[in-house]
């Protein structure tokens, strides 16, 4: 849940517009909830997932640091991390960010991209 309505209402525009492959009216909406809520890991993490979308990856990872800044065990951000360092062929990198994302939730999707010591997949 939104910090309150306004910010529910701007939550649910940009990812609505989302949906609809508007990312532009999604970013809009999203920049317009961080600054309305700086301290509201979501609205950054949503902006970052139209960034993902758009492979945008160094964008995305900005607004993944500052999700996870305000709050650390967010998962979502963490594998999106993952998979935005994976983007960037960062591998090494985004190895241990899923190792993050999958003590917080070993049933998250993204397990099957983990690569075991010794280059095993599991």
């Amino acid at each position: 849940m939104a910090p309150d309505d306004a910010a529910q209402d701007l939550l649910d525009k940009g990812m609505q517009a989302r949906s609809s492959f508007d990312f532009v009216l999604a970013v809009s909406s999203f920049d317009a909830l961080t600054e309305y809520c700086p301290d509201y890991a979501e609205g950054y993490n949503q902006r970052a997932f139209v960034n993902f979308l758009r492979e945008d990856y160094e964008a995305a990872l900005i607004d993944l640091d500052l999700a996870l800044e305000r709050s650390p065990q967010h998962v979502g951000a963490l594998s999106g991390k993952a998979l935005s360092l994976i983007g960037l062929e960062r591998q090494a990198e985004a190895q241990d960010v899923l190792r993050d994302a999958l003590k917080l939730n070993p049933w998250l999707s993204e397990r099957h991209l983990l690569i075991e010591p010794g280059g095993e997949d599991l």
